[in-house]
């Protein structure tokens, strides 16, 4: 057997750029390039191998390890799961830097390979710099922080322990019913050691991506469920679009007479303006879409894991409605209690539609008047009657709506922007609407959007943050600065949490601590906001940064961004009215449970408030 004598970082890197997906009959890079932060644990091992394969393996330099992971998730996403990136850190605080983007990553279920540096495998000196020791366990380290969010997890521990872990990596990032945050932890000596390595390990290896088909059995009782039904609806997560499900989905809900509505990941996978589609549901939905899942007797899931705002914390649908559930794993498809149908969602799809041979179960004109009722509504969150007035957040979302086409992409994850987007945005394509509210996590907008630009160049892609998320982490600026891309974010500084700041009032802790002003000597926060000036941070981080005032200074700002080729952000102050953004209220409930007993008498209320919300709720079994 021929062998090449590497580093182990050397052949890490080398087997990476040899593997590839392949799914109806498109090849694809299963890890496109890799991102890094390096410090010691990774700088003499990978980091010296990324430099020797440079040609074979992209590299992109981050600024903080957790935005990393945000962007090779993005960039993830956009590719559909088909392609991913790879993230390496340090070991210490540069790994347990990974364990957030980790757990996006993993709930989610978008691929990327985390490559921690770990602590010496062979321990000369104990402990070194950042390492962890716990008395009862010497084979402990940071990176055991990852195993919880990751959906696979290996020490390589020895030179030859790489090739079953490497393989195993790639099988699983490939897997559409397992992917998720695979961990590689690699022990900074173990980097540097060199090993004779078959020649077989580097050879062009392809990993199909599997479209499973549905099981007879299976796909008989789905069909006489839907023949059964007398109003069903389709509730279509984002399984659809990583499928390439979009023309499927639609098949069935034309020719079945389907409405379709969707979640926070599905939105989009029908445009805006076909008849089936009847917008977001649950929490932060329509009232269209509400007011049929309230009604629904049959609901028909495709590619949703039920989160608790689709479900309006299961309030939402009506006792002695059944499920029937079409997805690629078995965990999902079985959730309330439903019929499964375990499958690829564009293979289950076309089962389903072929196999009902012309049955019709519904109309548009049912819902067609609540769509347009509700069109309505979304035009009056969007109108600006005084153009000489600060917008509000919907305006913002309005003067957006004015100017995109179907190239651009909105990326959207925390605060109160998501229930807006979710009920207000109309999406021209099917991948368009990113709002990561898997995890929700604040800091994800700038790094995914990164990703984003990274999968899909040439076409305009917009951040859409508050002034708390862009707090949390605008260090990516700097990468996109770097890297010449276009990035085209949006800041609405409303000085403050305005979304937990409802909540907060919703549930009687009165908004404490969720504005930006002042401390009083008493705890309190009061007093103008705080003079903070995030425009000039992102102009000080390499950003063109323009200031509209008013609406109609807006609509002109947001054309310029459009039309620029460097990192552009539009910097905007938003009314804060009672209602934060201006649009419909949420339509269905959420469970956030609220003091049982307390003095001050906001708590009290909000108490009776939610014992008479919680009644409502089912176990659909």
């Amino acid at each position: 057997m021929s062998t090449v004598r590497l580093t182990t970082a050397q052949a890490l890197v080398r087997f990476l750029a040899a593997q590839y997906t392949e799914r109806d009959g498109e090849r694809h890079r299963l890890i496109a390039a890799t991102w890094g932060i390096f410090g010691h644990g990774n700088v003499a091992g990978i980091g010296q191998a990324l430099v020797e394969d440079r040609t074979r393996m992209p590299f992109h330099q981050g600024r903080n390890e957790q935005a990393t992971v945000h962007a090779a998730v993005g960039y993830a996403r956009q590719s559909n799961r088909l392609s991913a990136h790879a993230v390496t850190t340090s070991i210490g605080p540069g790994a347990t830097n990974l364990v957030t983007g980790a757990a996006l990553a993993t709930i989610d279920h978008l691929p990327v390979l985390l490559l921690p540096g770990d602590t010496f495998a062979t321990r000369p000196a104990d402990p070194v710099l950042q390492q962890l020791q716990l008395p009862y366990a010497g084979d402990v380290s940071v990176n055991d922080c990852l195993r919880p969010v990751s959906v696979y997890f290996d020490r390589v521990g020895r030179p030859e322990a790489l090739v079953p872990a490497a393989l195993e990596a790639a099988r699983v990032l490939a897997d559409p019913a397992a992917t998720g945050a695979v961990t590689l932890a690699l022990p900074q000596d173990v980097q540097a050691e060199a090993y004779d390595w078959p020649e077989e390990f580097f050879a062009e290896r392809t990993w199909r991506v599997r479209r499973p088909r549905p099981d007879a059995a299976e796909l008989d009782a789905a069909v006489r469920a839907v023949r059964a039904a007398e109003r069903p609806l389709v509730v279509a997560g984002g399984g659809v679009r990583y499928s390439g499900a979009e023309d499927a989905l639609r098949a069935l809900a034309e020719r079945a007479g389907l409405p379709v509505a969707t979640t926070q990941a599905g939105k989009g996978v029908l445009p805006y303006d076909h008849p089936c589609d009847v917008g977001g549901v649950g929490h932060t939905g329509t009232e269209t879409a509400d007011a049929l899942a309230r009604t629904a007797d049959l609901v028909i899931g495709v590619g949703t894991r039920y989160t608790d705002f689709t479900t309006a914390s299961g309030t939402l649908f009506p006792e002695g409605a059944r499920f029937l559930n079409l997805n690629v794993t078995g965990f999902d498809a079985h959730k309330q209690a439903a019929l499964p149908l375990v499958a690829d969602a564009r293979e289950a799809l076309t089962a389903l539609t072929a196999a009902l041979d012309g049955h019709r179960a519904r109309e548009p004109e049912e819902w067609a008047a609540a769509k347009r009722d509700w069109q309505r509504r979304v035009d009056a969150a969007y109108a600006a009657p005084d153009e000489d007035a600060r917008p509000t957040q919907a305006q913002v979302l309005g003067a957006l709506d004015t100017l995109v086409d179907a190239r651009d992409i909105l990326i959207n994850a925390a605060g109160s922007l998501p229930g807006d987007l979710h009920k207000l945005w109309r999406p021209r394509s099917a991948d368009q609407y990113h709002v990561e509210y898997g995890y929700s996590c604040m800091g994800y907008e700038i790094p995914a959007a990164i990703g984003v630009l990274l999968a899909a160049p040439g076409r305009p892609v917009w951040a859409l943050v508050g002034d708390g998320t862009y707090l949390m982490n605008p260090t990516e600026i700097v990468t996109a600065v770097q890297e010449r891309l276009p990035l085209r974010l949006v800041v609405l500084q409303n000085h403050g949490y305005a979304s937990i700041g409802g909540l907060s009032e919703a549930v009687g802790a009165e908004r404490y601590g969720t504005d930006y002003r002042y401390r009083d000597a008493d705890g309190g926060f009061t007093g103008p906001p705080l003079p903070v000036d995030l425009g000039a941070n992102a102009a000080s981080l390499g950003m063109r940064v323009l200031r509209p005032r008013t609406v109609r200074d807006l609509r002109e700002a947001l054309k310029e961004a459009r039309a620029a080729t460097v990192p552009t952000c539009v910097y905007v102050e938003t009314e804060t009215p009672d209602t934060v953004s201006g649009p419909p209220p949420a339509p269905a409930w959420w469970d956030v449970p609220v003091a049982e007993t307390a003095t001050r008498k906001a708590a009290v209320e909000a108490r009776e408030e939610y014992d008479r919300h919680v009644t409502a709720r089912r176990r659909h079994l």
